[in-house]
């Protein structure tokens, strides 16, 4: 293989930002829309940037008095809904596309500039990636996904090898605390490296305990100089505490899919890198070091408590498996573990006389190009999102309240606010358990369902097809059904401010599957 022809080979590292923005963009992207939380967002930017300023109190329900309301990713709607201002919700998919290709992309050189050997540095980043697929997203916490692997290898560089880039810590998280509830994990990761040095400081020998002694103080500054930059958000300390309030609040975490745990009933690659982990460090030999025992123990529990925090479970967990592998490697001389620790140098010399960036800065311009000339455009699916039931409202102004599941409020927020206000949305931090309470007795039309209806005034239920309350009031004579497709239903109240729509709509019926 001559000099020439190595210069067009992607690297593995382009490979790994390649085949996910690729495939992201080209094919599957609106899988980045599976969630109208991404059409929330946007519009909540939008509202901050015409209104200049942060909101205190929700806008975008009808529940009155405006509850109150943390917005703590307020920086993220902006840059959503200045992207989408400029190249629609096709450019906010494929920001979020280059985004999550990027983490990939980095986590294999955070593993390789760490000694790594290429073969099992591959193996690995290809599982965490297959793993992290389920929570590819067009929402806020994919800048949590970026800023933990940038944190991780400013701590994994500073406690391995001395080198100190933990400026970067409280610059970022100046960000971070304003992008999305997920700077936690920056204390989180933080917590563990002071206690991990720490540990290692007691330990220490007279020749090294100075050494130890002062990384352990410079990790302390450097922690309360966050935590006190993490206090310059709109909320002040109440952003700090929202996410404790969150996960304490176990009524409520329990109604958000996402805090449920992962399912191994399910085709997830995560039960697999679970299982090779536990396989590697069963097999491998060598003490532990603390800081990577309480990674491995607290992001495997937030893996297993959580499918959200399976992406940030396998970031954290690929440069400690990695580095396991390499040394069984190390220490056994089988000729296979000869023969590939041979084949893997050989391709690392290889990898590394490549010209890297030019395969993903040509894929990115292609791509930027189809955008902008129509080829390639996203928005949400039809078969999941009430698109033609909002269209519906719109063209006949029904007037009040509604009542609305999770997904569809996010959709006509983004879509018909504030022509229309909605009963919920994605804000479940926000209506609290309480009202997530009365959402569930009529949603699965528990006694009392009637009294939440007429608590709220609501006039007319926009809900899934062939739910329980759906069921329920097409057998119903006070409510009438005036539209109905695969994905949503409209029931209005048999009222005389809505007789002529009913008239109108006479004839409609449910599907024969009810």
């Amino acid at each position: 293989m001559n000099g020439k022809i190595r210069f067009w080979l992607p690297s593995i590292a382009d490979i790994f930002f390649l085949c996910p923005f690729l495939l992201l963009s080209l094919d599957s992207g609106n899988k980045l829309l599976n969630d109208a939380g991404t059409g929330f967002h946007i519009r909540s930017g939008q509202y901050i940037i015409a209104n200049h300023a942060v909101p205190q109190y929700d806008v975008f329900s009808h529940i009155a008095p405006p509850l109150p309301w943390i917005a703590h990713e307020w920086l993220s709607e902006v840059i959503m809904a200045l992207i989408h201002q400029r190249f629609g919700l096709t450019g906010v998919v494929l920001f979020f596309s280059c985004l999550i290709s990027l983490i990939y992309f980095l986590l294999f050189k955070f593993i390789r500039n760490n000694g790594g050997n290429i073969v099992s540095s591959s193996l690995i980043v290809f599982l965490a990636l297959l793993s992290s697929t389920l929570h590819w997203l067009a929402r806020p916490h994919v800048f949590t996904l970026a800023l933990t692997l940038l944190w991780y290898y400013v701590l994994e560089s500073y406690y391995r090898k001395d080198k100190n880039y933990l400026l970067l810590l409280p610059l970022t998280m100046l960000l971070w605390v304003n992008l999305h509830g997920g700077f936690v994990i920056g204390f989180v990761l933080l917590a563990i490296y002071v206690c991990g040095q720490s540990a290692e400081a007691l330990a220490a020998s007279v020749s090294e305990v100075n050494l130890s002694a002062h990384k352990f103080r410079i990790l302390v500054y450097t922690a309360f100089s966050c935590l006190l930059i993490s206090l310059a958000n709109p909320d002040g300390y109440h952003v700090l505490l929202f996410p404790i309030k969150l996960v304490f609040n176990q009524s409520l975490v329990d109604t958000i899919m996402e805090y449920r745990s992962p399912d191994f009933h399910e085709s997830l690659p995560f039960k697999y890198l679970l299982l090779l982990t536990i396989a590697i460090l069963a097999l491998s030999r060598g003490k532990i070091r603390l800081v990577e025992l309480f990674l491995l123990l607290i992001f495997t529990y937030m893996a297993l408590y959580s499918v959200r925090h399976i992406p940030l479970f396998a970031i954290i967990i690929a440069p400690i498996l990695v580095r396991r592998i390499d040394r069984m490697i190390e220490q056994s001389d089988g000729k296979f573990v000869v023969a590939l620790g041979k084949r893997s140098r050989n391709l690392a010399s290889i990898d590394g006389r490549l010209l890297g960036h030019f395969w993903p800065l040509t894929a990115l311009l292609l791509v930027c190009i189809l955008a902008g000339t129509g080829i390639i455009r996203f928005g949400f699916d039809s078969a999941r999102m009430p698109i033609a039931a909002v269209e519906f409202l719109q063209r006949q102004k029904i007037n009040g309240n509604m009542y609305n599941p999770e997904q569809f409020g996010d959709y006509v927020i983004y879509t018909a606010w504030p022509q229309y206000k909605v009963f919920l949305d994605g804000r479940i931090d926000m209506y609290g358990a309480e009202r997530m309470k009365e959402y569930m007795k009529v949603a699965m039309v528990q006694p009392g369902w009637k009294d939440v209806l007429a608590k709220y005034d609501i006039n007319f239920v926009f809900y899934n097809a062939n739910s329980p309350i759906s069921v329920l009031l097409a057998q119903r004579e006070d409510w009438r059904l005036v539209y109905t497709d695969s994905v949503a239903n409209i029931f209005v109240r048999d009222s005389v401010e809505n007789k002529g729509l009913i008239r109108k709509y006479h004839d409609v019926r449910p599907p024969l599957n009810y």
